[in-house]
């Protein structure tokens, strides 16, 4: 597999006044193309600031983010970042929403609506493409946040807890939808989470970070796809890896 991110001796500080505040010291992380790798830590181990690095929004204190091979400076459309909030333009409707990107990238308007339109439909929201952001459930409003999203051409996607906010049966529903999504798509997804469940469920590897983006753990998940979060959660081998990831957050947290 070819590489799609490495990051080498990456540290990021906060500058207030004289005082630096670090928030990730010395990381280092290799994404291969089309895999799904989970990051799992806990509040404050730098997961956010991490995410805002790989994706070109913030600027790293020392050291660098690579992409296919060449300095990663900036935000580029073949990267595209989820974040924890939500930023649907609340006067658009889904459709509209999702359009967004390829009206400021001037592609033209049959096409656009073409492309959006199918879009909407590889979310499951065909039936809400008119609807308002206001008009959505939380979910709803997640998947379209998506399809925007993929409305850039990204093949590298970034996730930072994008179901955190959600009920359990909902936050289910929406795991076994990406899921469905990356099988398809063959994307590189790099999603970040507090929960190990979420975790194993989803990725093929996982990444547990300690204080400052230390690396606890580098996980291979070893249980086959697809994975029905009912079925999985009972298998040995899940609560076996289970109780490794729990193990290895505790230690971080010492």
């Amino acid at each position: 597999m070819s590489v799609v991110l490495e990051v080498e001796h990456l540290t990021k500080e906060f500058q207030r006044d004289d005082v630096a505040t670090v928030a990730l010291r010395d990381f280092n992380l290799t994404i291969e193309q089309g895999t799904f790798v989970t990051i799992l830590g806990r509040s404050g181990c730098g997961k956010s600031t991490m995410l805002n690095l790989l994706s070109g929004l913030s600027k790293p204190t020392s050291g660098r983010v690579l992409h296919r091979g060449e300095a990663h400076t900036g935000p580029t459309p073949d990267i595209g970042y989820l974040t924890q909030t939500d930023t649907l333009m609340p006067w658009r409707s889904v459709r509209r929403n999702v359009e967004m990107p390829m009206e400021i990238a001037g592609v033209e308007k049959s096409e656009r609506e073409a492309k959006a339109l199918d879009l909407v439909a590889t979310v499951g929201l065909s039936d809400f493409a008119d609807n308002y952001p206001r008009e959505l459930s939380g979910g709803m409003r997640r998947r379209a946040s998506l399809a925007r999203m993929l409305a850039n051409g990204a093949e590298t996607i970034l996730m930072d807890e994008p179901f955190g906010a959600l009920d359990a049966q909902l936050r289910s529903e929406l795991q076994v939808e990406l899921l469905r999504l990356w099988s398809r798509t063959g994307h590189t997804i790099v999603f970040v989470t507090h929960d190990i469940e979420e975790a194993l469920l989803l990725g093929d590897r996982v990444v547990v970070l300690g204080p400052l983006g230390t690396i606890l753990l580098d996980q291979e998940v070893d249980i086959e796809r697809p994975r029905d979060p009912d079925e999985t959660k009972v298998r040995p081998r899940f609560v076996e890896l289970h109780s490794t990831l729990a193990a290895a957050l505790k230690k971080g947290a010492r």
